[in-house]
Parts: structure tokens; C-alpha cells; sequence
């Protein structure tokens, strides 16, 4: 017996031609909106790597601005430092050189007191200095006395002041009682054997411009008589004798 396969069956589907071209616009479609979503998140990455890469750089140039202001600050320091380095040498020149001057104006002073081969002389006036003090019109005045005509030879005195000026548009001399009224009318005491210094403090009456000062000094004898003037402003620039007594 021969064995027939049986006949095929036979699917009757209808034509959609429409149908397909939905389907391939759906695909195409959907393509192009994995593309869209695909450069979204590649621009949201892009995005967020930028902002990485400028905080990063930002953090970094922050750093960098605060060390550059770290050592600006440090050299700031370092100049005020150097600044006030050399204002205390400039201030320390300027009185070494005025130790100079006040020791060269001493060892003067010295050589032509003591030198064998200075001038002889009697009762003189060295000079004279003049420092306001610190009430009104008070001027402290010191008076230098020298002799070199007698070695060893004490000499005594006394010593008086003067002092000329304009006072009401009136040259005017105030005697020695009208400057200390308070101190013996003939004078300061004196007595050395090479020289001394006579302090005194004098007051000048209100309104009072001076212009000059006079010592009078008064040994009598061999010494004599010393009598000399000074410009006030000389007499307040002049410097110190060291403070000695012989």
C-alpha cells in the first residue's frame, strides 16, 4: 500500500501593505529616539565631566592665589622688618656720631685746659648751656669755669647771670635778682682747681624775648674777673661738657 502525504494546508492571510510601512516608521522611530536619548546622556556626561574639570582647575588656582598671598605677606613682613632694622642703625649712627662729637668737644676742651703748650689763662668762661625745663618760661642754665693760669691752685668765687632781650618792644637786660629771685643776690658759689660747672635755674618774666646771655664771674686776686656773652640760641644748641669737677 502506498503511503500518501496528505495535502498542505493552505493559510489564507490578507495584504496589509499598510501595516508594514507602521511597523518600519515604529522602528525607525524608535531608533531615532534611542539616538536622542543617547546624545542626551552624552551631553549630560559632557556636562558633569566639565564641571569636574572646572572645579578641579578652580580648586587648584585658589590654592595657587593663596600661596602667592602667603609669601606676598611673608615679603611685606620681611621689608617692615628690614625697614625698621635700618631705622634703629640710622638711629644708631646718628647717636654714635653725636658720642663722637660731644668726645672730640671734650678731649678740645681737655687739650687746651691742660696742654703744655696752650695759652696761660686765668678765671675764664668755656661756655654756656641753656635747656628749657618743663614749667613755662623755666630755663635751666649751666656755666662751664676754667683756669689753667696756677696749677693746683683752688680758685673761689661767685657767679652771676644776665640775660638781654626785647620785652614789650623795649630792649631789656634782667638782672641776676630778677631771674632767681630766690637765690643770693651776689651769686653762685664757686670753687676748683682746673674747672667746674655752675648749674642755675633762672626764670624769664612773661613775654620776654632773649637774645643773650652773660656770665659774670668773680675771683678776685691773681684770677680776676671773667665776664662774657653768649647768643641765647648758641647757648641752647650747645652741647654738654662731661660733667666733672677739678
Amino acid at each position: 500500500m502506498v503511503n500518501v502525504p496528505p495535502p498542505p494546508v493552505l493559510v489564507v492571510r490578507p495584504h496589509r501593505p499598510e501595516h508594514r510601512r507602521k511597523l518600519a516608521l515604529l522602528l525607525v522611530l524608535a531608533w531615532l529616539a534611542s539616538l536622542l536619548l543617547a546624545l542626551g546622556v552624552m551631553q549630560v556626561l559632557r556636562g558633569q565631566i566639565a564641571s569636574v574639570i572646572d572645579h578641579t582647575a578652580l580648586v587648584d588656582a585658589q590654592r595657587e592665589i593663596e600661596t602667592l598671598r602667603q609669601h606676598n605677606a611673608a615679603l611685606e613682613r620681611s621689608e617692615q622688618v628690614a625697614r625698621a632694622a635700618n631705622a634703629d642703625l640710622q638711629q644708631t649712627l646718628r647717636d654714635h656720631q653725636e658720642q663722637i662729637a660731644a668726645l672730640r668737644a671734650d678731649l678740645g676742651f681737655y687739650s687746651r685746659l691742660t696742654g703744655g703748650d696752650g695759652k696761660r689763662e686765668g678765671l675764664n668762661v668755656h661756655g654756656v648751656r641753656v635747656q628749657a625745663a618743663d614749667a613755662a618760661r623755666v630755663y635751666n642754665v649751666t656755666a662751664t669755669l676754667t683756669q689753667n693760669l696756677k696749677s693746683g691752685q683752688i680758685v673761689s668765687g661767685r657767679l652771676r647771670l644776665e640775660v638781654s632781650g626785647v620785652l614789650a618792644g623795649k630792649l631789656t637786660t634782667q638782672a641776676w635778682n630778677q631771674l632767681a629771685p630766690d637765690q643770693d643776690a651776689n651769686g653762685l658759689a664757686f670753687s676748683f682747681k682746673y674747672f667746674q660747672q655752675i648749674r642755675a635755674t633762672v626764670m624769664l618774666p612773661e613775654g620776654f624775648m632773649p637774645n643773650r646771655i652773660r656770665v659774670v664771674a668773680d675771683a678776685g686776686g691773681d684770677m680776676g674777673r671773667a665776664d662774657q656773652e653768649f647768643a641765647w640760641s648758641d647757648a641752647l644748641a650747645a652741647q654738654e661738657v662731661s660733667d666733672v669737677q677739678q
